[in-house]
């Protein structure tokens, strides 16, 4: 086989093993599919995702959900305003031997996982909301001076209440920077409510299998690398993104609507999660569709509207959708 057909031969294996992850994750989590596929770009791309959504949406359960049917080992943590970095990292104990020597033993953190459920990220203090910047841009934390490598693969799935601000601490742009993507939410359909409601309280309740394990999963993100990306899909996400900076030629008309617009790693996300929307759609490569797709997930968190655009009752989404439909000449997908 050329190299080639063996690379098309991988990723229909992939997009196989993936049907049957949706299908595992489809048992507990109900509904929802949209969200289930870009928490699942996110693992695919080695990323982070960002997780926003109202209380009772079934986030936590998500994240559970899959860190069983992706085979990784997973940690929580409930954030709160008295929570602190050795909470998250870890620290070093001094102890005493039976022979009444002493030396440091640190003692690993609950960041030392494969997929960390970061719960309601934004009730942590600033500096506690930093312990996580190194490990999730390095893939390792530094304590007392010594460099620590987290697991492998590993991921941050952040959940975040919209709409709750008493005792929480927004994060700052270069944290929410660090997710790859920001994953919205809703509410159910009526007929995935109705099938919750019939699933949930019986006396016994569905449960997910594993389908991956991190060998594979790391093996998945390579295949998603090799997948080939057609000139007119880099070029239209050059568009896309350079459109959404009002410093830019490309995005001079939204001087008045923008404070700030998405930077490079904002167009490497859409490099890697078209792919990834591709593959989860069951195609060997990526279309300008599926850039209209990943556009708000991407850019949402990396653009602030201005203090004018909110006064005129402006909101980020509608401006993305706008900018997107505008440069790529398709309808933004909802």
């Amino acid at each position: 086989m050329t190299d080639a057909e063996t690379l098309v031969a991988e990723i229909e294996a992939l997009g196989h093993r993936l049907g049957q992850a949706r299908a595992s994750v489809a048992r507990r989590f109900i509904g929802q599919e949209k969200v289930v596929d870009q928490v699942l770009a996110a693992l695919l791309c080695g990323g982070h995702a960002l997780l926003v959504g109202l209380p009772g949406l079934g986030k936590t359960m998500l994240v559970d959900t899959l860190s069983t049917v992706m085979g990784l080992k997973s940690n929580r943590i409930q954030f709160t305003p008295d929570l602190m970095p050795a909470d998250i990292l870890g620290s070093e104990v001094l102890e005493t031997a039976t022979d009444g020597s002493r030396a440091f033993r640190f003692l690993e953190g609950p960041v030392f996982c494969q997929l960390l459920m970061a719960d309601e990220i934004n009730r942590a203090s600033p500096r506690t909301q930093a312990a996580l910047l190194q490990a999730m841009q390095e893939k390792e934390v530094t304590i007392a001076g010594q460099h620590r490598p987290l697991g492998r693969p590993f991921h941050v799935l952040a959940t975040q209440n919209p709409i709750e601000q008493e005792g929480t601490y927004p994060l700052p742009e270069a944290q929410l920077d660090r997710f790859l993507l920001q994953v919205d939410v809703e509410y159910p359909t009526r007929a995935a409510e109705r099938d919750i409601l019939l699933a949930t309280t019986g006396a016994v309740e569905a449960q997910s299998h594993a389908v991956f394990d991190a060998a594979s999963l790391i093996a998945a993100q390579a295949v998603i690398r090799r997948m080939p990306v057609g000139d007119a899909v880099v070029e239209a996400i050059l568009d896309l993104v350079r459109a959404c900076r009002p410093g830019e030629p490309e995005g001079a008309d939204l001087a008045g609507s923008l404070a700030w617009g998405p930077g490079p790693r904002a167009a490497q996300a859409l490099m890697l999660t078209v792919r990834a929307r591709a593959l989860l759609e069951g195609r060997l490569a990526p279309s300008i569709a599926d850039v209209a797709a990943m556009a708000r997930p991407v850019l949402e968190h990396r653009m602030a509207l201005s203090f004018a655009a909110r006064a005129r009752g402006e909101t980020l989404t509608g401006l993305i959708d706008r900018v997107t439909g505008r440069t790529l000449g398709l309808e933004a997908a909802a």
